[in-house]
């Protein structure tokens, strides 16, 4: 399964029974975590999130509402006895507040914690099954977005064909890549011939807090699910601007010139206890549009 599990919808007060930004993105028999706001531990219990397969955590900017609930994760993580690896992609900053917490705590991880600085566009996790890329975001701080990409073969092996040809199976690999065959004679058995399409790879685009702008669009063009920041209707559109946040509309404008196959708009402000407006707004510009919702998982 590939999907997005919402764990924290609302900006920086938790309110009306919303929580700060956290999102657990699982891929391939893993959890990404994608930021770490308050409360993030008692979600991820609430909502049945495996902690254990939590590998990578990813933190979009130092704004309190995004990471204040990584060090109680990390220290709960440690009371549990865990041992397995974790890798912490983050501004370069944030290593020096975890290490000053732990130091004042008098206290150790019994786990190793790789921590990876945010600091320029580009690939920054390659696993067999899946990559993961960040790319600058516009805010008040360095703030990074998160791309999360499927990595398959491009094309399948159609076996009785590639054994009819005499292709060797130390190939097949190569084939499964895209690439021709030569024969010892000189031959080419060009790679459609003896394969079939392999499965579409499917992407998720983060775009964390960010004012409106299309500096980013190159990094999420027609992804399958963006999620997008919309902190203000339309009648805050001039604070958005100078917070540097985005409106349900502006999240929606992206989409459409990003031609993604759907959004989910979050990071509401406190200022507005029911949300429907966000959603109308933004299904305005942009019709596939949906709310994030706290516990929903999105497939993408």
């Amino acid at each position: 399964m590939f999907g997005v599990t919402i764990l924290g919808n609302n900006s920086a007060i938790p309110a009306h029974d919303r929580h700060p930004s956290a999102q657990a993105v699982t891929i391939a028999n893993q959890v990404l975590l994608i930021d770490c706001g308050e409360g993030t531990q008692m979600q991820i219990k609430d909502y049945k999130v495996k902690r254990s397969k939590i590998i990578y955590i990813f933190i979009s900017h130092l704004h309190g509402d995004h990471y204040f609930g990584l060090i109680g994760l990390l220290s709960s993580m440690a009371l549990i006895s865990r041992t397995e690896p974790l890798h912490l992609f983050a501004p370069p900053q944030l290593f020096e507040v975890i290490q000053l917490q732990l130091k004042i705590a008098n206290s150790t991880l019994p786990f190793q914690l790789h921590f990876h600085p945010l600091e320029k566009d580009g690939e920054i996790v390659h696993e067999t099954k899946f990559t993961v890329s960040c790319f600058k975001v516009m805010h008040r701080i360095d703030c990074f977005g998160f791309l999360i990409k499927e990595k398959h073969k491009c094309r399948k092996v159609d076996l009785p064909k590639v054994v009819a040809a005499g292709i060797p199976a130390m190939f097949y690999e190569r084939l499964q890549n895209g690439e021709d065959y030569i024969t010892k004679e000189g031959k080419c058995i060009e790679n459609e011939m003896v394969t079939i399409p392999g499965k579409r790879n499917k992407a998720y685009a983060y775009c964390a807090d960010t004012l409106f702008t299309e500096s980013f669009l190159p990094y999420i063009q027609e992804v399958d699910l963006l999620y997008h920041e919309s902190t203000y209707l339309n009648d805050f559109v001039e604070q958005a601007q100078n917070r540097f946040h985005s409106t349900a509309e502006q999240a929606a404008i992206i989409a459409k010139k990003a031609k993604v196959k759907k959004l989910i708009i979050g990071h509401f402000s406190s200022k507005y206890k029911t949300l429907d407006l966000f959603e109308t707004q933004s299904q305005l510009v942009f019709p596939n549009t949906e709310l994030s919702k706290e516990g929903v998982t999105y497939l993408v």
